[in-house]
């Protein structure tokens, strides 16, 4: 049975576009798994009856269509993205937030973040890492400062699924530091194109994608106001797919290093205004941290529950090793955290939604999902014993896959040095 969610909510933008945040508020509901079992369903701060709607929707759509292939395309380094995001966009889970002239549901963020959740229950990190770059990475700014012409050519088909996007942001010696990328963009005298030349590396969906939401310098000068996102067709001559990059964990999604040789793209394609785009990316980023922490919960939840269930039926000494202090008291004090980590997040995206600046709680909370996800996989490997370290089971793929989130889209250092801009500790900066 084909879903087609697009249908069932399209009512819901009538409802929820114009209302007050506390009215969206006022029935909270969760569909989503918590510490409280046998309550269905409980309260929770930002989702309503009709988010969890969308979240069971989808929750059949992944367990139908998604995870049966998983291991597959684990195996083969690649999962079929087209396919993939084409049945997600069948069922308008890819622009709940968008504008509905281009497809989209025009619902605020929280809906993003509940997609974000569901997508957790993709039994590995690759594929729905893929998913959110296409939609929460690539097109917030073109949502936001695109042109109608821009929004046509690149939003809507991203959101029907027709096309995959990739963001194109990190080189070879600029990761976390964007203002020190060196790809360029420059005007070509008497004509109205720009010319792109040099390179991106680790970018997701990178094999497949179709466009890219590309970063580069437009002009000399201050590297803050010198650079523009640029809609890219990734099948323009001169751009080289040039590797398809082999990694430790996300094994399914494809990264790819990619370089631009005299790559010809009309000025218009530029999104916004010329030279702020790096304004633009750091904007990007707070979407794009708060759905990384989104979709991190229902895999460290799924991970506890997997471990203390082996721990109760594996024996040692005698008895389960559930048993021991030691061990249920680390999986109640992991529980805690995990639950705090979602109380940040709420918090961010409530804020977010009533047009504050989270910049400083998103990065809060990228930071403690880094830092959580790691320590969590890596006590419940431990709890597994040789077990874990085996392919056999999910937690060996979760300590893999999981330790990318202290990297990508800000790694934890950066992190930690806007949480001190904005406290006014970082030197030579005031608190904001």
């Amino acid at each position: 049975l084909k879903i087609n969610m697009a249908a069932r909510l399209i009512s819901l933008v009538s409802r929820t576009s114009n209302r007050s945040l506390s009215r969206v508020f006022s029935s909270p509901l969760s569909c989503s798994p918590s510490c409280f079992a046998g309550v269905n369903p409980i309260d929770e701060q930002i989702y309503t009856k009709d988010h969890c709607d969308m979240k069971e929707s989808l929750g059949k759509l992944i367990e139908r269509e998604i995870n049966p292939y998983v291991d597959e395309w684990e195996r083969e380094g690649i999962f079929p993205a087209h396919t993939v995001i084409k049945k997600l966009g069948d069922g308008g889970f890819l622009g709940p937030t968008r504008p509905p002239e281009y497809g989209g549901l025009g619902l605020d963020y929280t809906f993003s973040i509940a997609i974000a959740e569901e997508l957790g229950n993709i039994t590995c990190g690759g594929v729905p890492m893929g998913i959110g770059v296409h939609t929460d990475m690539a097109t917030p700014a073109l949502t936001h400062f695109g042109s109608d012409e821009l929004k046509k050519a690149f939003l809507a088909p991203s959101i029907a699924g027709d096309i995959l996007a990739c963001i194109g942001v990190s080189e070879v010696g600029s990761g976390s530091d964007v203002a020190s990328i060196k790809t360029t963009a420059l005007p070509k005298r008497g004509t109205d194109d720009l010319v792109i030349n040099g390179g991106k590396m680790w970018i997701t969906n990178g094999i497949q994608a179709d466009w890219m939401c590309l970063l580069a310098n437009t002009r000399e000068g201050d590297p803050h106001s010198n650079k523009s996102l640029i809609c890219l067709p990734l099948d323009t001559k001169g751009v080289v797919r040039a590797k398809k990059i082999t990694k430790i964990g996300n094994h399914s999604s494809d990264t790819a290093q990619i370089f631009f040789e005299n790559v010809h793209v009309p000025k218009k394609n530029i999104i916004g205004v010329e030279g702020q785009g790096f304004k633009y990316q750091m904007m990007q980023f707070q979407e794009e941290r708060m759905w990384a922490v989104a979709n991190v919960l229902l895999p460290m939840e799924r991970l506890l529950d997997t471990t203390a269930e082996y721990c109760r039926e594996r024996k040692a000494f005698g008895r389960g090793i559930l048993d021991n202090q030691v061990v249920h008291f680390r999986l109640a004090e992991l529980e805690t955290e995990v639950e705090l980590l979602r109380s940040t997040l709420y918090r961010a995206v409530a804020l977010f939604v009533a047009g504050h600046d989270v910049t400083k709680l998103a990065s809060m909370a990228k930071l403690k999902a880094g830092r959580l996800v790691r320590e969590l996989s890596d006590s419940c490997l431990q709890f597994w014993g040789g077990m874990g370290y085996t392919d056999e089971v999910l937690v060996s793929r979760s300590w893999r896959d999981m330790r990318l989130l202290s990297i990508g889209a800000g790694a934890d250092e950066v992190m930690l040095s806007i949480i001190c801009k904005y406290s006014g500790t970082l030197p030579g900066s005031q608190k904001t």
